[in-house]
């Protein structure tokens, strides 16, 4: 096994209680009020995801793991040999696995998690698969400038893999500021294979984020289970629901959690007051078409050399690469 331990830093997603109180305070005085996605992935809530992943209604995953059976072979192609592949958010790596498998003469692969048991776990399992293969795995935030460690040897390319979904969770201007951290990350010959959920018929996206099992609406209303934890606070999460919408015009599902009755909780000092029905934004997944996508790759400095669907054409797989001029 080469595994090339390194310690682990704070982040953004794990701030010192004093900050992740800040940040909450401010998020309940907005109008409306809003507080960030990260909240979400406590361990609860990575585990959680997981569990959404399983589920019938969620075709996202599905969809990408076809896509990567049918072009994995074609996607190493293009990427070539030597690269240094650096996976955003690696998470269980699960299709992370499918990719190594056809990659020539890796370099080195760089998981970067932010929860650090999944990170220990993921890559236990790819270096028991791939044992020539040397890891560097990082336990900090990815939204955030990294310090990459130094390869074994000098790679032909750097590869920020970003697979999932997850670009949709940014607003376009903080997707597109993740795209220019990502083309500074990869270098001048580097490149960027991200996944990309397509624009697709608006009942089959609601379906994904509101599953039968209720599994979603749990994840979301654990984000309030934490806060308890964490600060004190005194959520009553029965009094909390979770609602997930399509925006056709905004080309986004919409998530919220709802207040189901007039009430007043306290966090830290802060006591905030909620109205029966009120909504606080808690995460944007936007879907994009090819050519949504295209632009706002432009507007980061990077242009798609080469774009990859999943037979049923549900998602997609893009390889961005410096844009000339």
């Amino acid at each position: 096994m080469s595994l090339q331990a390194l310690e682990p830093r704070d982040d953004d997603r794990r701030p010192p209680a004093s900050e992740l109180l800040e940040i909450v305070q401010r998020g309940l005085r907005a109008q409306p009020k809003r507080l960030p996605s990260w909240l979400f992935y406590d361990e609860r809530g990575s585990e959680l995801f997981e569990q959404i992943c399983e589920q019938p209604e969620y075709y996202l995953t599905r969809a990408e793991i076809a896509l990567l059976e049918a072009h994995a072979g074609d996607i190493a192609r293009t990427l070539g040999p030597d690269v240094r592949l650096v996976e955003y958010g690696s998470g269980n790596a699960v299709k992370t696995r499918q990719l190594l498998e056809h990659l020539v003469s890796p370099v080195c692969y760089v998981p970067v998690e932010i929860a650090s048991e999944a990170l220990a776990a993921s890559v236990q399992r790819l270096a028991e698969r791939f044992p020539a293969l040397p890891m560097q795995p990082l336990h900090a935030d990815f939204t955030r400038p990294l310090r990459l460690p130094i390869p074994p040897r000098a790679p032909r390319r750097t590869v920020i893999y970003f697979p999932g979904s997850t670009i949709g969770n940014f607003e376009q201007r903080e997707a597109i500021q993740l795209l220019r951290t990502m083309r500074d990350e990869m270098g001048e010959a580097g490149g960027v294979l991200i996944g990309v959920d397509l624009k697709k018929d608006a009942a089959r996206i609601e379906s994904a984020y509101n599953d039968g099992a209720g599994i979603t609406a749990e994840f979301t209303l654990n984000m309030l289970a934490r806060l308890n934890r964490e600060l004190g606070s005194d959520f009553h999460l029965d009094a909390f629901r979770h609602r997930a919408h399509y925006n056709p015009l905004a080309g986004r599902i919409e998530t919220h959690i709802i207040s189901t009755r007039e009430q007043k909780v306290r966090v830290g000092r802060m006591l905030a007051t909620f109205a029966e029905d009120e909504a606080m934004l808690v995460e944007y997944s936007c879907k994009y078409s090819p050519e949504d996508f295209a632009a706002m790759a432009h507007k980061a400095g990077l242009e798609v050399a080469k774009l990859w669907l999943d037979p049923e054409q549900l998602f997609s797989v893009q390889y961005l690469v410096r844009r000339a001029g």
